[in-house]
Parts: C-alpha cells; sequence; structure tokens
C-alpha cells in the first residue's frame, strides 16, 4: 500500500501479528531486503517495512532537501502515527540503521528497542564530515551522468560488500542486483546528498542519553564496522553487541538464519 506523508507517496508494507517491528533496509535497497524473514517474523511481531525515500516504488522528489535526515525520520513518525502504532521495535541496516538510531534519538518515545545492523551514529570529526559529504556528491555525480546500470555494476564490487563474491550462491547476487537496478538514479543520488553519513547530524555524543535496549550487530570481517559497534557499545548505557562470524557488512545476506533467530530471540526478551 501506499501513504502520503508531507507530500512522499511512501510504498509500505504491514503483515504479521504482535508488537511492531520497523524495518528499515540500507543504501540501494528497498523492502525486498526482508522478504527471507517474513514468514518466521510475522508469527512474533508486526512488521512494518517501508521503502524509504528515494529507495523502491517510495517517491524520489528532486528537492534533496526532502531527503534530510530530519525529515526523513519525521516522515516515519506520521507513518507510525497513521498506522496507529505509538510505540515500536526498529531495526535498521547500514544506512537503514542512521535512520533507525537518528529517529530513536529524536523520537525515544516512540521506540521499545533498537537493532543496528552494521551502523554508525555518523562522523565525529568536520574534516570527516566535510571528506565524506565530497566524496558522496562525487558518487551522486556518477549515479545521475552514468545510469543506473552503470552504477550498480560498480557498486556491487566495492570492498564493502566483497566478501558476498564468496559467500553468496548466483541466485542470491541477481537477486539483491535486481533489487538495486529498481531504484532510481535520482532518488539515489539525492538520497547520498541529503542523509549521507558525512551530511547527517553526528549523535556520538547523544548515545550515552539514550536508555532503550539496543543490540548492535557487526559482521566479522567487516573491521570498521566492528570497531564502531564496540564504540557504541561502550557509550549506550543498555547495550548488548554481537560480532558475527563468517560476515561482512550485510550479515542478514551471508548468515541469514543466524540473523532471523538473533533478532527473534532478542525481541522476544521485552
Amino acid at each position: 500500500m501506499y501513504i502520503k506523508v508531507n507530500g512522499i507517496n511512501y510504498h509500505v508494507n504491514v503483515t504479521g501479528e504482535g508488537e511492531p517491528l520497523l524495518l528499515l533496509h540500507g543504501f540501494t535497497g528497498s523492502l525486498q531486503t526482508w522478504s527471507p524473514f517474513i514468514n518466521d517474523w510475522g508469527h512474533s511481531f508486526k512488521l512494518i517495512l517501508i521503502d524509504m525515500i528515494g529507495h523502491g516504488k517510495t517517491d524520489h522528489p528532486k528537492d534533496v532537501d526532502r531527503y534530510s535526515m530530519e525529515h526523513a525520520v519525521r516522515d516515519l513518525k506520521e507513518i507510525l502515527h497513521i498506522l496507529n502504532i505509538t510505540k515500536a521495535h526498529l531495526l535498521g541496516y547500514s544506512m537503514g540503521g542512521r535512520v533507525a538510531l537518528s529517529f530513536s534519538i529524536l523520537y525515544p518515545e516512540y521506540v521499545l528497542s533498537l537493532i543496528l545492523e552494521s551502523s554508525s551514529p555518523g562522523l565525529e570529526l568536520e574534516e570527516e564530515r566535510l571528506a565524506r559529504i565530497d566524496s558522496d556528491n562525487q558518487l551522486a555525480k556518477r549515479i545521475i551522468q552514468g545510469g543506473i546500470h552503470e552504477f550498480v555494476d560498480y557498486w556491487e564490487k566495492i570492498p564493502l560488500f566483497f566478501t558476498q563474491e564468496q559467500r553468496l550462491t548466483d541466485a542470491r547476487k541477481q537477486a539483491i542486483r535486481q533489487e538495486r537496478l529498481g531504484n532510481s538514479s535520482q532518488g539515489l543520488a539525492n538520497s547520498l546528498r541529503g542523509m549521507g553519513t558525512g551530511v547527517q547530524p553526528s549523535w556520538w555524543d547523544q548515545l550515552a542519553h539514550f536508555q532503550k535496549p539496543v543490540l548492535i550487530l557487526a559482521g566479522e570481517d567487516d573491521q570498521k564496522f566492528c570497531l564502531i559497534g564496540k564504540k557504541m557499545h561502550r557509550l549506550f548505557p543498555n547495550s548488548k553487541i554481537l560480532i558475527i562470524k563468517d560476515a561482512g557488512h550485510a550479515i542478514h545476506v551471508e548468515q541469514p538464519e543466524f540473523f532471523g533467530k538473533i533478532v527473534k530471540n532478542y525481541l522476544t526478551l521485552f
């Protein structure tokens, strides 16, 4: 179904029964990211799957400001309000994890618990943020100039996803490729410009004040996000961290059965 929020038509799928679980995909993904887990998780939770702005079947407006992290999380709050949901568990992967964390910091009263898969609170240092903004703007230009196919060819070969080359079947790789190709050049480019890691607010100094339960997941082969995860774990007052063996950045893709059990077992604690 579609839910219109602040002028944007969001593609939303609600399924299952139980406490609400809001699922937020990563950059170049869509709500299809979570398809392998719907049958299992849906027996215990009401799943709210959303195509983020600029992704999937959700609108991809030309106005870059509309993609800001503040706008994105405000839209999520309105979607929950329209669905008559006052509190939810949040699970976000990579970009979706940054969105989930931003939502949790800005609207903690809506949060039951937070699961962050391969995510960060942004960048601490100004020079880091400026460098990342520049690189994201260059990548956005590449997407617009080269088109979605050229970009996906490039994106699936970056070092962040190297472990998938070794571990995934050709059929799974093709499914991920088709999900990425289902996005628009404008939507992906504006997502980078509007809510990229450099331009989003840095939440590092807010983590110590967030009291809700947090589960941090990182793949053992993704050393950068293992370090970020461990640092977040030290700052959150109420967090648990799991480093998953034989997994890189996308744990849900490389270890889907284990990932599904971890999420379900953690959420059933509440």
